[in-house]
Formats: C-alpha cells, sequence, structure tokens
C-alpha cells in the first residue's frame, strides 16, 4: 500500500477525508483594532483590573446574568445570561476567560471561549497592549479567532465579533469617562 510524504496510506486519507466531511472546518480570523483612550495608561489598565469598572463596560446582552472576575495570572472571567429575541427561542451565552500574561499598565494576554447554548461557537487568543500617547492611551487589541462551530450565517459570525469588540472598546470609554477620563478615536486594521 503505498504512502504519503507523512506516512499516511491512501485509505487513510480517503478515511479522514470522509470523517472531516461530517465535522465542520475550524475557521480561523485575526483583526486588530486600535483605540485611542485620553487617559494615561495606569487609568485604561485599571479598567481592566478593577471589577466593578469592568462590569461598566464588559457585559453579555440579556437577562439572568451571573459574573466572576478574578484578575490574575491563571485567573479569569465568566458569564453567563439569556438572551431573547422576538419570534425565537431564548439563547443561553456563556464566556469564560483565562488569563495567561498581566503586566502591569502595559499588557493583557487572555484566552476565552463563547458559547450559545451549550455549545462553543469559537474561541480566541487576545492581546491587550497599552502604549502612552501625549494626550493619553493607545490600545492595540489583537484577536486570533477559531470558529469552531459556525452560526446560521456563518459569513456574519467574523464581523459579528468584530463589531462586538469595538462595542465593548465604546463601553470602555464610556467607563473612563465616568471616572473621570475622556475621549477616543477608533482604528481598524484587518
Amino acid at each position: 500500500m503505498a504512502t504519503n510524504a507523512v506516512g499516511t496510506s491512501a485509505a487513510d486519507a480517503a478515511a479522514d477525508e470522509q470523517d472531516s466531511s461530517a465535522v465542520p472546518g475550524v475557521r480561523h480570523d485575526t483583526f486588530i483594532v486600535g483605540f485611542h483612550l485620553a487617559a494615561p495608561p495606569s487609568a485604561v489598565f485599571e479598567a481592566f483590573a478593577d471589577t466593578p469598572v469592568r462590569r461598566r463596560w464588559f457585559k453579555l446582552p440579556g437577562h439572568q446574568v451571573s459574573y466572576r472576575h478574578d484578575f490574575t495570572l491563571n485567573g479569569g472571567e465568566t458569564a453567563s445570561s439569556v438572551f431573547t429575541v422576538p419570534d425565537a427561542p431564548p439563547e443561553r451565552l456563556a464566556y469564560a476567560s483565562r488569563y495567561l500574561d498581566i503586566t502591569s499598565g502595559s499588557r493583557i494576554v487572555y484566552a476565552y471561549t463563547s458559547r450559545v447554548d451549550d455549545v462553543p461557537r469559537w474561541t480566541s487568543l487576545v492581546t491587550i497592549e497599552l502604549h502612552p500617547e501625549a494626550d493619553g492611551t493607545h490600545l492595540r487589541w489583537t484577536e486570533q479567532a477559531a470558529f469552531l462551530t459556525p452560526s446560521a450565517e456563518p459569513d456574519h459570525d467574523f464581523p459579528h465579533l468584530r463589531g462586538a469588540t469595538r462595542l465593548r472598546l465604546n463601553g470602555l470609554a464610556a467607563a473612563l469617562t465616568a471616572t473621570g477620563q475622556a475621549g477616543t478615536r477608533p482604528h481598524e486594521r484587518r
């Protein structure tokens, strides 16, 4: 029996091809959002670290919300809610993250998984970098996502995630304004 360069027989390759058709492939996407905040990096970092401030800008839509946050290395964040829209069954949303790197005032790296009705929809690695600027902070958000289970409209999954990130950063700016900081200028690159 013939084998290919990685030592897989033609029969094994055909079987793998049949098996892979039963499981949808994983789609990978990366995006970067730059965001100017009129607050020093220490204040922006604190808006991630301080749980009551973070709750002002990090929210899942819906009701019956639960939330826990442990901003420590290997700590993380969990949130869940029930989201309803007219003429559709309610969706149970869940988010769970783990902090992989925390460098005070300058960098946060974490991984998270989002679930809908107990099905993992996507998982991401997020790197947040805070760079001082003359009039505040340049926040650079890099997200590398693996879409595990596509939605009913898979072409909308990536734009939905990217748009939700922009909304979350707008919420961060509002939370900083509420604590005495103000102003943003968003920039995005794909």
